[in-house]
C-alpha cells in the first residue's frame, strides 16, 4: 500500500495556485505512465470521475475512451443527463453501455453488502474488458479513486477491519489485464471539488451530490427486487427535487434516500397497506472520514413525506437517520 499512502509533508490543495500545480504534475506523471496508448474511463458523471475526464483530456486528449455505464443502479434520469453534459458540453469520446439486466441478473438474491459491492466491482472490469476487445491500443483503465476509498478499503492499523471495500480499490480482481491510473488518488473530496474548478469544469458539475460508485445497490438495502429499487429511485427523485427547491442542494453535502428490505403495516385507501420505509439521511462533511447531521425544517420533512407516501407506489413510511459519522458511515452499506 505504500504507493497509496498520502505523503505527511503533502499539503492540502485549497487554492487555484496549488490545484494548478496539482494539474501540471498529474499531466506530466500521465503522458509518462501512457505514452501513445489509449485509456479507458469509467465514467460515472460524478465528481470523481468528471475530474479525472477533465484532467485527462487535457493531458491525452482523444486517447482518452470515456465509458459510460448503466448499471441499473442509477439514478432517476442519471444516464441520460451524462450524455447530454459529457458528449454534448464536452465532446467527450464517450462510449454509452446498458448493462442493467447484466448487473442485476448477477446481484438477483444476493443481501451481503460487501458481496455486493465486490460483485459490482468485479462486473465493471468485466465490462470495461469487454469494451476493450472491441478497440485497439487499450492498456490502461483510469479510476476517480480518492484517499477516503483507499483508508476505509485496507486495514489501518492492526486488528482492525476495514470499514468496506471500494469497487475501485479493494475489489479489482487480481487478473486484471489493465494498468490503473488514478491521477486523484492522494485527494480528499474537498481538494478534488478545489481542482475541479481550476480545471474549468461548471460549478454545478463540481458541487454535484456524491454518488457510490455501487449506486442505488448499496441503498436499496438487502437483497435488490426491481420494484423496491424503482420505489427508492422514485423516492430518491423527489428529495433531490425538494432540496434543490428550497435551497439545501448545496447547502448539503450530501443527501439520500435508502430504502431496506423490510415492511410494516400501513393504510391506504380505508385498507391495510404494507410497504417499505424510505429512510432520509443528510450530512455534511469536508473529507468524508467523518460528518455531521445536517438539520432538515419539520415543515420541510412532512411536505417530503407527504409527497413519497402518496406519489411513490410501495412506500408507506418515512423515516430520519440521525446517526453522525462516527459511528454510522455516510452510506448505510
Amino acid at each position: 500500500m505504500e504507493n497509496n499512502k498520502r505523503p505527511e509533508t503533502m499539503e492540502r490543495i485549497t487554492t487555484k495556485a496549488l490545484a494548478d500545480a496539482f494539474i501540471e504534475d498529474q499531466i506530466a506523471k500521465v503522458r509518462a505512465q501512457v505514452g501513445d496508448k489509449k485509456v479507458l474511463l469509467a465514467l460515472s458523471g460524478g465528481v470523481d470521475s468528471s475530474v479525472v475526464a477533465a484532467l485527462l483530456i487535457k493531458a491525452i486528449g482523444k486517447q482518452l475512451i470515456s465509458v459510460h455505464v448503466n448499471h441499473g443502479l442509477m439514478r432517476k434520469d442519471e444516464s441520460e443527463n451524462v450524455i447530454k453534459v459529457f458528449k454534448e458540453g464536452l465532446n467527450a469520446n464517450l462510449i454509452y453501455v446498458d448493462a442493467t439486466d447484466r448487473f442485476l441478473n448477477l446481484l438477483a438474491g444476493v443481501s451481503d453488502p460487501e458481496t455486493k459491492r465486490k460483485i459490482i466491482g468485479a462486473e465493471f472490469i468485466n465490462v470495461f474488458a469487454d469494451e476493450a476487445r472491441a478497440l485497439e491500443g487499450v492498456s490502461f483503465l483510469a479510476q476517480g479513486t480518492i484517499y477516503p476509498d483507499i483508508i476505509e478499503s485496507f486495514k489501518q492499523a492492526e486488528g482492525k477491519k476495514a470499514v468496506k471495500s471500494h469497487h475501485n480499490v479493494g475489489g479489482l480482481p487480481e487478473d486484471l489485464q489493465f494498468e490503473l491510473v488514478e491521477p486523484i488518488k492522494l485527494l480528499y473530496k474537498d481538494e478534488v471539488r478545489v481542482v475541479g474548478e481550476a480545471l474549468g469544469l461548471p460549478h454545478g458539475m463540481v458541487y454535484r451530490q456524491p454518488f457510490p460508485g455501487p449506486g442505488l445497490g448499496v441503498r436499496c438495502l438487502g437483497a435488490i427486487t426491481k420494484d423496491r429499487l424503482h420505489a427508492l429511485r422514485e423516492a430518491d427523485a423527489i428529495l433531490r427535487e425538494e432540496f434543490d427547491k428550497n435551497g439545501l442542494a448545496e447547502k448539503v453535502w450530501q443527501y439520500f434516500i435508502a430504502v431496506p428490505d423490510i415492511k410494516s403495516v400501513g393504510v391506504k385507501n380505508e385498507s391495510r397497506y404494507e410497504g417499505w420505509p424510505a429512510i432520509i439521511r443528510a450530512v455534511n462533511t469536508t473529507d468524508a472520514m467523518s460528518a455531521t447531521i445536517e438539520e432538515i425544517p419539520y415543515a420541510l420533512l412532512h411536505h417530503i413525506t407527504h409527497r413519497i407516501t402518496h406519489e411513490v407506489e410501495g412506500i408507506n413510511r418515512v423515516l430520519l437517520d440521525l446517526t453522525p459519522k462516527p459511528i454510522g458511515t455516510i452510506e448505510w452499506e
